[in-house]
């Protein structure tokens, strides 16, 4: 007792010491922080005649590509920053520097960090940062599309066959579905191989898998980051996620086990079996079945939206545009007839100006108005002396550069063939380089559409011949036009960072006899209703209401629906938080 006593006295004696020390330590601290600032304070901000980053974030959820574009246009060769719907602060960067930021090494800037923070792939499970999938793709698959283009070509007549009408006249279908669906098919052939290809359960699941992660990633967005390791899992959006998740393992494991037991002679040509024998060290050893049903998960997500979003933008613009499908249909015929009437990978490449219109179409309508996204780790220093501090995310004004005219003659012109003009001049000059660099596939500062640098797309040769399969197939038994006398293109429908959102997924197009009549979309969720079958008169409001609601998820609310005495719908839906009342609109087709 007597040591304890003595103790206490001369902690008592030296209190006064430790508390000052204690308090010269925080002031230093402080002061440290207050001297160091703000590093992005000096840095400029689009929108900056608005009075708050509030009122910045409300215009970026509505306007997102007027955000990119005036902050370009005010500050082309400077770096600004943006304020986005979420929590994390974005820079941009000017488009000269893409040759400096590709050769930052990835300790530094990051794409693999950015997916991981932006689609929180901690709480969504989303596979970020595996090494096995792109070195499977640039070493299996593209190398792979000149024995697999046959194959593909068989899948896309047969999902053709399953999904598409015959029409003798004027036929109404919902394209943008009929499109994910046989992406979905076409795809999943390469990717899980024929005994799951064509499964209304892999079908199911590799549609809305990205449907359900979108979801989830909002979920946890709208979150106090402090909140989410303790609340983010238990979210419904986060649970539905995890339930997609296992019903995959399940159907992927039996599949899983059978292959491991054939003789190497009698392994199947897809990816799934390229993954199941490029297990090794090198790539993380060998993965358990949830993982590899995780990464195919991934891979549809990175593939089968993007795809059948490009696709579809082609379609419209092919039925605003009828002038030119004559054209585009001659060429393909007389491709085709050169190569023996087989989709073979000379024959693709020998589609000049289906190549150009695809391409013309991206740049005019692109899946998002940012590229090049990284997450920064450390701090670095561009070449005009501006320095980029760590724990940001950079991106680089992809749609605004694609719209700039300096870069682009009459850049808001839709022209289908002017990168077919691009390349014929450039051959003309003998300058094949560029002649290469101005074709769908390639990867070059001016067009970002596949990204740039050592983590460009890897999968756009396999996405490239696919959609261009699927357009001259379509193009061969159809016409095209708009729905009730429209001429002009409708256009697309934009919700915050990208064109891309799950309510932009099921944007309905229309088929008919040999055209295409494409319904406007004129609310977000308008076309979703296309997908309801009308097996009656009317369909039920009820009935309506529900397959709304299950589209919106849990966050999102349908708050009002009626029916005009012209049988038109309205609705009302929140959003966000934001209220929108979607116009009238014809009762849904299907």
């Amino acid at each position: 007792m007597a040591q304890t006593g003595t103790l206490l006295q001369t902690l008592a004696a030296k209190l006064p010491l430790l508390l000052s020390t204690a308090g010269l330590l925080v002031a230093v601290f402080l002061a440290q922080v207050l001297l160091k600032g703000n590093p992005l304070a000096n840095l400029p901000v689009a929108l900056d005649d608005l009075p708050s980053d509030e009122k910045r974030r409300q215009a970026f959820l509505t306007r997102a590509k007027d955000v990119y574009a005036t902050g370009y246009k005010k500050f082309k060769d400077r770096v600004f920053r943006i304020i986005t719907s979420n929590k994390y602060h974005v820079i941009i960067v000017p488009p000269k520097y893409l040759n400096e930021l590709k050769s930052l090494p990835d300790d530094t800037v990051s794409f693999d960090g950015a997916i991981e923070q932006t689609m929180h792939a901690k709480y969504t499970k989303l596979e970020v940062g595996h090494k096995l999938i792109p070195h499977i793709v640039k070493s299996n698959l593209t190398p792979s599309l000149v024995r697999l283009n046959p194959t593909i070509a068989e899948e896309v007549q047969e999902s053709f066959r399953r999904e598409m009408p015959e029409c003798d006249d004027w036929t109404p279908v919902n394209i943008n579905y009929k499109l994910l669906r046989i992406v979905a098919m076409v795809s999943g052939r390469v990717f899980i191989g024929p005994e799951l290809s064509r499964s209304e359960e892999y079908v199911d699941a590799a549609i809305n898998y990205t449907i359900d992660l979108m979801h989830a990633r909002q979920a946890v967005d709208t979150m106090r980051p402090w909140l989410r390791p303790f609340l983010a899992n238990r979210l419904p959006e986060i649970r539905k996620l995890n339930e997609r998740l296992a019903q995959a393992d399940a159907f992927i494991r039996p599949i899983v086990a059978h292959r491991k037991k054939l003789p190497k002679e009698q392994a199947p040509d897809d990816m799934l079996q390229w993954m199941l024998d490029g297990q090794s060290e090198k790539f993380g050893g060998e993965y358990k079945t949830e993982t590899l049903a995780r990464m195919q998960l991934g891979i549809s997500f990175a593939a089968i939206h993007t795809t059948t979003m490009t696709t579809t933008n082609v379609f419209y613009n092919m039925a605003a545009y009828p002038q030119y499908v004559s054209v585009l249909r001659d060429e393909v015929r007389e491709v085709l007839a050169q190569n023996n009437n087989t989709f073979t990978s000379a024959a693709l490449q020998g589609m000049k100006r289906l190549d150009s219109f695809i391409k013309e179409t991206m740049r005019i309508d692109p899946a998002g108005f940012a590229g090049f996204q990284r997450r920064v780790y450390k701090p670095f220093t561009l070449s005009n002396g501006q320095v980029i501090p760590a724990d940001v995310i950079i991106e680089v004004p992809a749609h605004a550069l694609a719209k700039d005219p300096d870069v682009f003659e009459s850049p808001d012109q839709f022209n289908p063939w002017r990168f077919y003009d691009i390349r014929q001049k450039a051959r003309e000059q003998g300058a094949v380089e560029e002649a290469a660099q101005n074709q769908f596939v390639s990867v070059n500062p001016l067009v970002l559409t596949f990204g740039y640098g050592r983590h460009a797309c890897p999968g756009r040769f396999f996405a490239a011949n696919e959609i261009k399969m699927i357009i001259a197939n379509t193009i061969l038994m159809y016409d095209m036009k708009l729905m009730d006398g429209h001429t002009q293109r409708y256009p697309n429908l934009e919700f915050g960072l990208s064109v891309s959102s799950p309510f932009r997924f099921k944007q309905a197009l229309i088929l008919t006899r040999c055209s295409l009549f494409l319904i406007p979309p004129r609310s977000f969720f308008s076309s979703e209703s296309r997908l309801l079958r009308r097996e009656q008169k009317h369909t039920p409001i009820a009935r309506v209401l529900g397959k709304h609601q299950q589209l919106l998820g849990s966050r999102n609310k349908l708050t009002d629906a009626r029916i005009t005495p012209q049988l038109l719908w309205v609705m009302k839906f929140t959003v966000d938080g934001l209220q929108i009342q979607g116009p009238e609109y014809r009762e849904p087709i299907f």
